[in-house]
């Protein structure tokens, strides 16, 4: 972990009270009222710690940046061939003293850090720019305390005085409701907040401002000459954000049957050279509902020649003595439920490689936006585009695409979403006062995407709010074990060219990485089509077994009616939503 405490009061901070706690503290020598703490952990291609800048500048957090060479190329061009940073820490800090806050414009990668600026007498922090890495907020009378730990800020840090630990009653009602907060800035603490993704924070003269440094800007579509082209220019910015992720010795991949995982997969050999540094984990059900993910994954393995296990989680995914072990989350969340059995999980994949890749990001980048697109060209008249692209889908989409666009519009083949209702369980108090009806009723209809002219849905979903959710999952998984996750998919020069490639037909179930991975993969994991889960293996397995009774926190009496919850489980109850109620009390009864 790392953080900043900084008194605006001028008053010295106790940095003995703070070293007593078991951190690294380091500070500028001639500002008593700043320091800065973290843990002495390093981790394999990623810098973590503090350092300065010829006393002038200081820096904490956590670092990996991408393009590291073009970076330090840009600064030594700028500082008079300065000899490049030994660090991306001290790189941030040469990038900050040649560009000013214009530096985050140049950094990319995953980061989350706290910079001091001693001529300006200013404290700055800045989270990348999808949010992989976290960063708090909070502030105690006169001093401020910034840091990727919340459970840290919360726990009133030595030196910097309590934090108000009161609830934040909207981030509680967004859980029970939707399963995640709906404000990225939101914590369950009112008064601690999150900074959010593509953000950079500012604290001077005691004043505090935040800005948004970053959009996700798309412009004009990217027309190459032929689909080789396109496949050409996918493989190439994969093996370099690929290599920008890179351990030095064993690398992991998380990797299921589909296309998205096994292409990670055949990029990370190319990347390496060497098959025998990735090793590949497969999880999967054998009971509790059908599932063939093994199979086509052990066909890609066998073609790769890469290390595979194959793992059946049935038993992994519910944890019946949940409530009986030790440790917790910063944070009510579901996942305590399997916590147990996701750490003994985490513990095996670290033994294998301490890095592990992860495939989410195309099924939001090539979103098949087909309508979108066609309008986009009408609109514009390019007609011989429209011409072109109108051949090219029906050839790629073929007589079964046909039958399934058929089945679609005479209602065949239609499946019903569920609805974002408020659960009668929901104390109505806190409901009305809210209007918690009316924020789920906007985030059920809110298709309208971004606004984007010819990809609103797959610009619009990188802005959601639950990437920093499931990134937050992400950060618990690393705190079960020594291993980090890294997510190739999500380099913003892979997701700029999956973004700009034209949706039709490149986007169409994915033709693109289909077109690239030809003779790579197997023909039938490349003829494998997307298909949702076929049951709810969580909610038979809680229903089967049972939840635990509640606690009786009397905290939760604010948010639930207990009366109203359902006797038992059975069809038709939302067992994930109970989850959530149980999870709430679990911690409200840890938290008090």
């Amino acid at each position: 972990m790392f953080a900043a405490i900084y008194d605006t009061s001028g008053r010295p901070v106790d940095r003995g009270a703070l070293a007593q706690a078991g951190l690294v503290v380091e500070s500028p020598s001639d500002v008593p009222q700043l320091a800065f703490v973290h843990s002495s952990e390093s981790f394999d291609g990623e810098w973590r710690g503090c350092t300065t800048l010829q006393g002038r500048y200081w820096i904490a957090g956590r670092i990996r940046l991408d393009a590291r060479r073009d970076l330090a190329a840009r600064l030594a061009n700028q500082s008079e061939g300065t000899a490049p940073a030994p660090t991306d820490g001290a790189l941030c800090l040469q990038a900050y003293s040649a560009w000013g806050d214009r530096c985050v414009e140049h950094l990319a990668g995953d980061f989350a850090f706290i910079l001091w600026d001693g001529e300006r007498r200013r404290l700055l922090a800045v989270r990348d720019q999808l949010g992989v890495r976290s960063l708090f907020h909070a502030r105690s009378g006169s001093a401020f305390v910034v840091g990727d730990s919340l459970d840290w800020i919360v726990a009133a840090p030595p030196a910097a005085g309590p934090i108000d630990r009161e609830h934040d009653e909207q981030w509680i009602a967004d859980f029970l409701t939707a399963g995640s907060s709906l404000d990225v800035e939101r914590t369950v603490y009112r008064d601690v907040k999150r900074l959010a993704p593509a953000h950079l924070l500012d604290i001077s003269d005691g004043a505090v401002a935040t800005r948004r440094y970053w959009h996700l800007d798309l412009g004009e579509p990217l027309y190459l000459r032929n689909g080789a082209a396109y496949a050409e220019r996918f493989l190439e910015l994969m093996s370099l954000a690929i290599g920008d992720r890179l351990p030095a010795g064993q690398v992991g991949i998380s990797m299921s049957g589909g296309i998205d995982s096994t292409t990670l997969a055949v990029c990370t050999i190319a990347a390496t050279g060497d098959p025998s540094r990735v090793v590949a984990e497969c999880t999967h059900f054998e009971r509790l509902m059908p599932d063939d993910e093994a199979s086509f994954a052990r066909l890609a393995a066998k073609q790769l020649g890469i290390d595979l296990q194959v793992k059946a989680i049935d038993d992994f995914i519910y944890d019946p003595g949940w409530r009986d072990r030790s440790g917790g989350e910063a944070e009510p969340s579901t996942g305590i439920v399997s916590r147990h059995p996701d750490r003994q999980m985490a513990l095996e994949q670290a033994q294998r490689a301490p890095v592990w890749f992860f495939g989410e990001g195309p099924d939001n980048a090539l979103t098949f936006e087909r309508d979108a697109y066609f309008s986009w060209l009408a609109r514009r008249g390019e007609w011989l585009r429209f011409g072109h692209a109108a051949l090219l889908y029906l050839k790629a989409k073929g007589i079964g695409g046909w039958g399934q666009t058929l089945r679609r519009y005479t209602g065949h083949d239609a499946t019903l979403a569920d609805e974002l209702d408020v659960p009668n369980w929901l104390d109505r108090g806190l409901v009305e006062r809210l209007g918690q009806e009316e924020r789920l009723g906007r985030l059920g209809g809110g298709a309208n995407g971004s606004g984007h002219s010819w990809r609103p849905k797959a610009v619009a979903s990188f802005s959601d709010a639950i990437w920093p959710a499931l990134f937050d999952d992400f950060d618990s998984d690393e705190r079960l074990a020594p291993m980090v996750w890294r997510h190739p998919y999500l380099d913003l020069r892979v997701l700029g060219f999956l973004l700009s490639v034209p949706p039709v037909p490149w986007a169409r179930e994915k033709l693109l990485m289909r077109l690239a991975m030809r003779g790579r993969l197997p023909d039938a994991v490349l003829g494998r089509r997307k298909t949702p889960l076929a049951g709810a293996p969580l909610g038979d397995l809680v229903a089967a077994r049972g939840l635990p009774p509640l606690s009786g926190a009397p905290q939760l009496a604010r948010y639930v009616d207990v009366s109203a919850l359902p006797n038992r489980l059975s069809a038709g109850v939302a067992v994930d939503r109970l989850i959530r109620v149980h999870a709430l009390d679990h911690w409200l009864s840890r938290s008090s």
